[in-house]
């Protein structure tokens, strides 16, 4: 099983050398679907809408196949659960991202959270846990959720 993990990182999961793109390594992949698997992990109750969201997600983002799709989101379960902190996934971002891809990380986490139509206490807290690790404003983090709300 390692060695499938090791290949489809290899295979699927290289660095995207170009500067206008969303840099996509293999670690800021996992990272950003750990995220949103700790977010359909945090209210304790795993809801199909919620894991279809992040499939729906992961796919538009990472332009994965079904296939990929779900080794990756495998690989980030195993790492959420791993996980002592969220720390750990939003340093790599820090180091990489941009504040708009930040953004774009805070309203995938919003459309996780409310794909089910019930926001609960915990998820809310998760998502301005994760935008104050992202240092993103919080005018740009309640900005995400209204846009994620109406739909934009």
């Amino acid at each position: 099983m390692l060695k499938s993990i090791k290949q489809f990182f290899e295979v699927h999961l290289l660095l995207d050398e170009s500067p206008s793109k969303m840099p996509h390594n293999q670690s800021l992949r996992i990272a950003s679907a750990a995220l949103l698997v700790e977010m359909m992990y945090v209210d304790d109750e795993i809801k199909g809408v919620e894991k279809e969201k992040i499939i729906q997600l992961i796919r538009g983002e990472f332009g994965l196949t079904e296939d990929e799709t779900n080794e990756l989101i495998s690989t980030a379960e195993d790492q959420a659960k791993q996980a002592t902190d969220l720390y750990q996934f939003t340093q790599l971002m820090n180091q990489s991202y941009t504040l708009a891809q930040k953004v774009k990380v805070i309203e995938g986490l919003w459309k996780v959270a409310l794909s089910d139509n019930v926001l609960d206490q915990y998820e809310e807290h998760l998502v301005r846990k994760v935008a104050d690790l992202l240092h993103v404003p919080h005018r740009e983090f309640i900005a995400a959720k209204i846009r994620v709300i109406d739909g934009d």
